[in-house]
């Protein structure tokens, strides 16, 4: 088991995308919503692979779309992708298969 953790730890290094979060903070200060499909439109980012940075724990994407999201949203990099370090997806993982 301890070699299955380990392994699996080892494939998680990431970074997370913080879309959702910023999508609900614009829809919040402009009172509507903001469909994946608004955004891609506005954005340029093809559907799929905004569905795909949304949605895929450790997801990689091309800097271009990093910056057409800060554009969108009118944030800094820090607001958008969130750095997980290894000992706190390590601590994650084990809660994880804990359960």
């Amino acid at each position: 088991m301890l070699i299955k953790t380990k392994k699996t730890f080892e494939s998680l290094k990431m970074l997370r995308f913080k879309i959702k979060e910023l999508i609900e903070k614009k829809e919040f200060s402009e009172n509507r919503r903001i469909t994946i499909n608004e955004l891609a439109d506005s954005t340029g980012i093809n559907r799929m692979t905004l569905s795909k940075i949304i949605n895929h724990r450790g997801y990689s994407t091309v800097t271009d779309n990093l910056d057409k999201l800060c554009t969108y949203f009118e944030c800094n990099i820090e607001e958008l992708v969130e750095h997980i370090p290894d000992d706190k997806l390590k601590q994650l993982e084990e809660q994880r298969i804990a359960k």
